[in-house]
């Protein structure tokens, strides 16, 4: 797993900045699933290429350059999912892998008339906005985790991150969609899990799921 694009470094440094702008390298590399030794060969080398500000030790940040080239390739990664998705009917859980092929081969030219014939979506399948062609990103509604919810709280489901593998098929399974409306039973602070109310079924997620599951409360 250590033969990571360059691309995809940067969109997960981008997904991933913390509340200062900037994300670990060993939390990069918990989240590509590599080394810790490749990841900072990459960084010396994105370092150098002006895509990102790292020194040994410290936090990684994106330059402009590198911001600007990460939100391009979610803008194809993310149109192709919602082609892929939309137009051919591929379930949400399979899409992330296809779209991850596409990104790379796809010319601007072609994503700005995918993005046409799709009629300017503004969210990917999963919940994530859209970079439009000039790296604008439309304010989105204020999300939170499941796990940061309360007992009682009710939910709408608005993200689920598409990055933790096998999930997206198992909260399908289980009723979990964009727009499912939830409510919080319980809260298990012995292990971080979380009981939910979904279609009148009581269901127990554990701590790695419902802290990858963003909804908007209802008041």
């Amino acid at each position: 797993m250590d033969n990571v694009s360059q691309e995809d470094y940067l969109t997960a440094i981008y997904r991933n900045l913390d509340d200062a702008g900037e994300i670990k390298p060993n939390l990069l590399a918990e989240k590509l699933e590599i080394s810790n030794a490749a990841v900072t060969d990459m960084l010396r080398k994105l370092s150098r290429d002006g895509f990102i500000d790292y020194k040994k030790y410290k936090g990684i940040k994106l330059t402009d350059n590198g911001a600007s080239y990460a939100k391009n390739i979610l803008r194809r990664h993310r149109l192709w999912e919602v082609f892929l998705h939309k137009t051919l009917g591929m379930s949400w859980d399979k899409i992330h892998d296809e779209a991850e092929k596409l990104e790379h081969s796809s010319s601007d030219e072609l994503i700005n008339l995918l993005e046409e014939f799709l009629d300017f979506p503004e969210v990917d399948p999963h919940g994530y906005p859209i970079p439009d062609r000039r790296g604008k990103i439309k304010d989105s509604k204020t999300v939170v985790a499941i796990t940061e919810l309360d007992k009682n709280d009710s939910a709408k489901v608005v993200r689920v991150n598409d990055d933790v593998k096998n999930m997206l098929t198992y909260i399908t399974n289980i009723g979990i969609n964009l727009g499912k409306e939830i409510k919080i039973k319980d809260k298990l602070g012995f292990d971080g899990s979380v009981l939910v109310k979904i279609n009148k079924n009581d269901v127990n997620l554990s701590n790695k799921v419902a802290s990858n599951i963003f909804v908007e409360k209802i008041k």
